[in-house]
């Protein structure tokens, strides 16, 4: 789960900024500065095409960054990235505290739900979203479906992205 070279999506193109080449993006975590220490990035396409960027120069602006990627010299070619994800090495992303992980670290993680004879398997973790009020694992149902299970501990018993696994007190009161 913790494949240190693979990348991870930090944040979404959202729109060309003047006029030449800088695009906006979204950032997922707007409090990171992870994206103004980057050399190179990962240029994930809406299609799936991939291409890796040297980042010319990085800026704050608000709660977003202007970004200026290599080759990318006007507002047409920024254009043309409009909805991309910029995706950064999983061994470039700030260390983390005892019991903190990273929702990307857990994509892909088996999920058990706690029962009184021990655990069973549920789903798997399809991807985190970020709402507001919380953030949620979107888990694709064995059954069938999915669920979006807030990261709370009314909800999530552990969360072990190391073995890959996601235990579950509760699915009760989630809607799929």
């Amino acid at each position: 789960m913790g494949d240190e070279g693979r990348w991870v999506p930090l944040a979404q193109i959202a729109r060309p900024h003047g006029v030449r080449g800088e695009v906006r993006l979204n950032v997922f975590n707007p409090s990171s500065d992870t994206l103004l220490k980057q050399d190179e990035v990962l240029v994930r396409m809406p299609d799936g095409e991939e291409h890796e960027v040297s980042v010319d120069a990085a800026r704050r602006a608000d709660r977003a960054i202007l970004l200026k990627l290599h080759s990318v010299d006007d507002r047409d070619r920024a254009e043309e990235l409009r909805g991309a994800m910029i995706c950064v090495k999983r061994s470039e992303l700030p260390a983390l505290e005892e019991g903190e992980f990273y929702t990307a670290d857990v994509e892909g993680a088996e999920v058990r739900l706690r029962e009184d004879d021990g655990e069973k398997r549920v789903g798997v973790v399809e991807h985190a979203l970020e709402y507001p009020a919380a953030m949620v694992l979107v888990v694709v149902l064995d059954a069938g479906g999915r669920v979006e299970v807030p990261l709370t501990d009314a909800f999530v018993q552990s969360v072990d992205p190391t073995a890959g696994v996601v235990v579950l007190s509760t699915l009760e009161g989630l809607e799929g």
